[in-house]
C-alpha cells in the first residue's frame, strides 16, 4: 500500500476516535429517545415539507434514533448509510432520488423509511466541530422542492440540537458529577470490577465468547449452541459472568457488554455457515439482561446486528428469564411480538423457578422452554423432583413448544429425559462451554453427531431404551 495511502488511513482512524469520544462525552448513547429534541424534528419535516425527520446518531456500528416526527424508530448499521455520506460529504447532502445514487450504485442502502425516494441531510456537530450525528428528513415523492432557504433552517435546527446537547453535558458536570463519571464511581467505590474496569474491557477486546453444544438426545447430533460470556483479563485471567455481570448491570456497562455479545454472536453464525452450509441449520442462542431486554428499540438493535453481519434471523436465539417479565409485563409482551416478528426464536430460560411461570407461556410469544439445570440435578433423588421435569416436559408438548434440559451431567439423568419425551438438552455430559476453535471442530463430525463417551450408551441401546 502507497504511503500516501496508509497516512490518509492513520488519520481518518484518528478522526474516527475523536469523533466517537465526542459523542460519548454527550452521555446519549444506549439511552432512550430524548422529547427535548422532538419540536426540532416536528420543525424540520414541516418546513422543509417532508414526510419523516429523524435525529439520528452513528457509533461505530450503527445509527439510531434520538427523535423523530411521521415515523417510527429504527436501528440501522451504519456501513453504507446516509450518515457515512453525510460523514463522507462534511456538510448538508441534498438526494433526490435514493436509488439512483452514486454512493448507492453499488451496494444496497441501508434506509430506514419503506418507500422513501428523497433525502435532505445536516450534520449534527459537537462543539469540537466533528459530525456525531445528522437531522434528516425523508420524502416518499422524489424531486422534493428543497430551496436555499430550506437547508439554511435543516442548518439552523441541527445547531440548535449541538445547543442541547451541551446544555446536557454541562448540567451533568455541574448539578450531578458522579452521573456518568467514570471516574467519580470508581473513586467512591473500590469494588472491583468497577465501571471503568468492565468498559476497558469492552474496549480493549478482552471479552470471549465460548459456546456450548445442545444435543438432540435421540441422535447427540449438535442442533445449537449456547454463547457464554467469559472476560480474558490481562492479569487475572479468564473470568466467570458470576464474578462481573452484577456489576455491570449496576453500572449500566451491560449495554455496550450485551451488544458485543450480540454482534459476536451473530458474526459466528456467519463464519459457521461460510465453513460449511449444512451448518446453516444450527443455531445461536444468547442470554439477554433484563436491562438489555427493556432497551427502547431492541428488536431494530437485533435487526441492524443481523444485517450487519450477513445472518440469518432463524439461526438467532434469544433467551430471555421470568425476572426480565416481571418488570412490566405490557412493555414485555411488545418487545417479545416485534421480536419474534423478525424471525428470532426465543426461548424463556430456567423454567419453573419463579412463581408464575405458568401465567407468562400463554400471555408472551416464547418457542421453547428451558428446564433449569436445578430441577434436571435432582431428578434422580425422588418421585417428586422427577414429575416436576414430566410436568414441564408434557406442559411444552401440550402447547406445541420445544423444550430443553440444561445441565445433563450422568447418563442416567439423559435416558430419564429421553423417556420422559425432552427432545433436547445440553450439559457436561455432551461438551462443556469450549472456544469457537473447539465447537468448529465438533461441526465437522459427520452429521454433527458427538461421540460416544465413556460411561454413555450406544445410540441403538438409547433407541431401545
Amino acid at each position: 500500500m502507497p504511503q500516501a495511502q496508509v497516512e490518509t488511513d492513520r488519520a481518518e482512524e484518528l478522526q474516527e476516535t475523536e469523533r466517537l469520544a465526542e459523542l460519548e462525552s454527550y452521555g446519549i448513547l444506549d439511552t432512550p429517545p430524548d422529547a427535548r429534541f422532538d419540536a426540532i424534528t416536528r420543525l424540520a419535516a414541516e418546513y422543509c415539507g417532508g414526510d419523516t425527520a429523524l435525529l439520528s446518531f452513528a457509533d461505530k456500528t450503527r445509527v439510531w434514533t434520538k427523535s423523530h416526527w411521521g415515523s417510527r424508530l429504527r436501528e440501522l448499521p451504519r456501513e453504507n448509510s446516509i450518515f457515512d455520506m453525510v460523514l463522507a460529504a462534511g456538510r448538508t447532502l441534498t438526494i433526490p432520488d435514493v436509488r439512483l445514487c452514486e454512493g448507492f450504485s453499488e451496494r444496497k442502502p441501508h434506509f430506514r423509511q419503506r418507500g422513501a425516494r428523497a433525502v435532505v441531510a445536516s450534520p449534527v456537530r459537537s462543539a469540537a466541530g466533528r459530525i456525531v450525528g445528522m437531522l434528516s428528513v425523508s420524502f416518499h415523492a422524489p424531486n422534493p422542492e428543497i430551496t436555499p432557504e430550506k437547508t439554511a433552517m435543516l442548518e439552523s435546527l441541527a445547531e440548535m440540537v449541538t445547543s442541547l446537547l451541551e446544555l446536557g453535558k454541562l448540567r451533568r458536570m455541574t448539578v450531578h458529577p458522579a452521573v456518568g463519571c467514570a471516574g467519580a464511581e470508581e473513586t467512591a467505590d473500590e469494588n472491583w470490577p468497577t465501571r471503568g474496569d468492565l468498559q476497558q474491557a469492552v474496549d480493549n477486546g478482552e471479552l470471549v465468547l465460548h459456546f456450548q453444544p445442545e444435543v438432540d438426545l435421540m441422535s447427540r447430533r449438535i442442533v445449537g449452541v449456547e454463547a457464554l460470556l467469559r472476560w480474558q483479563h490481562p492479569e487475572r485471567g479468564l473470568i466467570y459472568p458470576k464474578d462481573f455481570i452484577d456489576r455491570a448491570e449496576e453500572t449500566g456497562v451491560i449495554l455496550p457488554i450485551g451488544d458485543w455479545v450480540m454482534a459476536e454472536a451473530c458474526r459466528q453464525i456467519r463464519q459457521w455457515n461460510l465453513d460449511d452450509a449444512r451448518n446453516n441449520s444450527l443455531r445461536v442462542f444468547v442470554n439477554l439482561s433484563a436491562r438489555q431486554f427493556l432497551r427502547e428499540g431492541l428488536a431494530d438493535h437485533v435487526e441492524s446486528l443481523l444485517l450487519q453481519s450477513g445472518a440469518p434471523s432463524y439461526q438467532l436465539g434469544l433467551e430471555v428469564t421470568e425476572s426480565s417479565l416481571m418488570t412490566n409485563m405490557s412493555a414485555a409482551r411488545a418487545v417479545l411480538a416485534d421480536l419474534r416478528e423478525l424471525g428470532v426464536s426465543l426461548l424463556m430460560d430456567d423454567f419453573g423457578t419463579g412463581y408464575s411461570s405458568l401465567n407468562y407461556l400463554h400471555s408472551f410469544p416464547f418457542d421453547v422452554l428451558k428446564i433449569d439445570r436445578s430441577f434436571v440435578g435432582r431428578m434422580t433423588e425422588g418421585e417428586q423432583p422427577l414429575q416436576i421435569v414430566r410436568t414441564i416436559i408434557e406442559l411444552a408438548r401440550v402447547l406445541n413448544m420445544g423444550v430443553v434440559a440444561e445441565g445433563i451431567e450422568t447418563v442416567e439423568q439423559y435416558r430419564l429425559l429421553r423417556q420422559m419425551g425432552c427432545r433436547y438438552g445440553q450439559g457436561y455430559l455432551f461438551g462443556k462451554p469450549m472456544t469457537a476453535e473447539a465447537l468448529t471442530e465438533l461441526l465437522k463430525l459427520p452429521g454433527r453427531i458427538l461421540p460416544e463417551r465413556e460411561g454413555m450408551p450406544s445410540l441403538s441401546v438409547l433407541r431401545t431404551a
